[in-house]
């Protein structure tokens, strides 16, 4: 079986499966057009791999040269699709250019090789349906940092052979990521759906002074946040009651009662966005924003490390 996995696109999320999939082995080939793209995500690979290795963070069963030795970078096509496994789309959220960039890999793939995007925004059979082996598409979307958030989404195109689905969240498990297969199509796929549901009632909140951004940002961070990043919502409702019929029974009355005091949806423009983002700011000001994402990928990998002690 072949042991090769394709990137297309070297930024960051393209970075961060190349090095998911080295962990483990597979040799991995990231290809871009330009030649200083691939040279400077091959520094940036490499500066990470030692960093996390140095900081004992590093994930896969390869040491960091290991890993790095299996990746490599090519500005010909060819040489990232040909004998794949898998490739993984990378490239900027446009659609047209996906569908460019998939008619070029299918035409000169493999007919069994898996055709796996990172899109978080189109439907697969948006920029499948002109592809001759289109059975072959997933979206396998993560979340970002893929690197330190474990969660992929695997969504099938409504032609895509189920065998090419079920061989994809195989692959994800292998190299230690969290797949969620959904059945079907969904416009914005489940991280999002559940993300925006949260995002517009902060949004209404902040619009009517009930709280401030510092201050609802800690009721995820110091509240709900803190029983999510172990148990889901479901779970935490059957905890929290002698099971999910007791909690039904008490509670549905009161989610229907408060639900309905939703306002129907607002669209994220106007004065409220200067204002939100001057709050931001002075939590988090844009030169220092960098410095925060470091932090933040440091807590999250602390954590899944918490996580994988207690399973």
């Amino acid at each position: 079986m072949s042991r090769k996995i394709g990137i297309v696109g070297s930024g960051l999320i393209g970075r961060s499966w190349a090095m998911l999939f080295a962990g483990v082995g597979y040799q991995v080939v990231i290809y871009d057009i330009e030649a200083k793209q691939i040279e400077s995500a091959l520094v940036d690979i490499e500066q990470q791999l030692k960093s996390l290795e140095k900081n004992g963070l590093l994930r896969g069963k390869l040491n960091s040269s290991q890993q790095f030795a299996c990746i490599k970078g090519t500005n010909k096509l060819e040489e990232a699709v040909r004998d794949a496994v898998l490739v993984q789309e990378c490239v900027p959220e446009n659609l047209e250019l996906k569908r460019k960039v998939w008619k070029g890999v299918d035409d000169i793939a493999e007919p069994s090789t898996i055709f796996s995007s990172s899109t978080s925004t189109f439907l697969p059979s948006l920029f499948s349906d002109h592809l001759k082996n289109k059975k072959n598409i997933v979206v396998s979307h993560p979340v970002n940092p893929p690197y330190y958030v474990p969660l992929v989404e695997i969504i099938p195109a409504p032609w895509t052979d189920p065998a090419v689905a079920k061989k994809t969240r195989a692959i994800m498990e292998e190299i230690g990521q969290t797949p969620v297969s959904l059945s079907k199509e969904v416009p914005g796929f489940v991280v999002n759906r559940l993300q925006y549901a949260l995002l517009n009632e902060t949004w209404n909140l902040v619009a009517d002074g009930v709280l401030d951004v510092k201050d609802i940002d800690k009721v995820m961070s110091d509240g709900l946040g803190m029983r999510y990043a172990f148990l889901g919502p479901l779970e935490t409702t059957h905890l929290n009651a002698e099971g999910f019929v007791d909690y039904c029974d008490k509670y549905a009355n009161t989610i229907y009662s408060v639900s309905k005091d939703f306002k129907p949806l607002q669209k994220w423009e106007g004065p409220q966005v200067g204002e939100i983002a001057k709050q931001l700011e002075n939590m988090v000001p844009k030169d220092k924003l960098q410095e925060r994402r470091n932090w933040r990928d440091l807590a999250l990998t602390k954590l899944s490390q918490l996580k994988k002690s207690l399973q």
